[in-house]
C-alpha cells in the first residue's frame, strides 16, 4: 500500500557523527529540478555512473536541505546552509552514503517496487543463481530407432 504524505513538511534525518539534516520531502518537482541542475553541471549520458550519482545527490540536496545541526565551519562555529557547504558536507563519504541511504533511497524504493519481476541489471539471467548441479560427464547420444507406423 502506498501512503501519501499530505502534510508535505520538512523532517529531520540523522546522518551519524552528530550531523542532522532538516529536509523538505522528495517530490516530483524536486527531482525534475535536480535533473535540470545536474545537466547544467555538464553531466551527460557519457558521464560515469558515479559522476551522475554524485551530481544527482548534490542537486537534490541543494533543493531540500533547509537546516542542519552538527556542521561547523573551519573555526568551529555553526555553519550556515549554503550550496558550497552542502557540497563540502556531501564530499565526506560517510555523510554522502548516509544521505543516499536515508533520504534518497526512500524515494527510489517506490520505483523499484513497481515491477515485481524486473529484469536483472545486466540481462535476463545475470543475477540468477544456478539451481542444478553441473553434469559429471558428457551425456551419450540417444540410439537411433526406426519409427513404425
Amino acid at each position: 500500500m502506498l501512503r501519501l504524505d499530505l502534510k508535505r513538511k520538512a523532517s529531520w534525518i540523522e546522518l551519524g557523527h552528530g550531523v542532522r539534516l532538516k529536509c523538505d520531502p522528495l517530490t516530483t518537482g524536486v527531482m525534475a529540478a535536480a535533473k535540470r541542475d545536474f545537466k547544467a553541471m555538464g553531466i551527460t549520458e557519457e558521464s560515469s555512473q558515479d559522476d551522475i550519482g554524485i551530481a544527482m545527490a548534490k542537486a537534490v540536496a541543494h533543493r531540500v536541505i533547509v537546516e542542519w545541526d552538527g556542521v561547523a565551519d573551519e573555526d568551529g562555529n555553526p555553519a550556515a546552509v549554503t550550496p558550497e557547504g552542502i557540497d563540502a558536507l556531501l564530499d565526506i563519504w560517510v555523510i554522502f552514503d548516509a544521505f543516499q541511504n536515508q533520504y534518497l533511497a526512500s524515494g527510489f524504493l517506490l520505483d523499484q517496487e513497481k515491477n515485481g519481476s524486473a529484469s536483472s541489471p545486466s540481462g535476463t539471467s545475470a543475477g540468477a543463481t544456478a539451481t542444478a548441479r553441473p553434469a559429471k560427464a558428457r551425456a551419450r547420444s540417444a540410439r537411433p530407432q526406426s519409427t513404425r507406423r
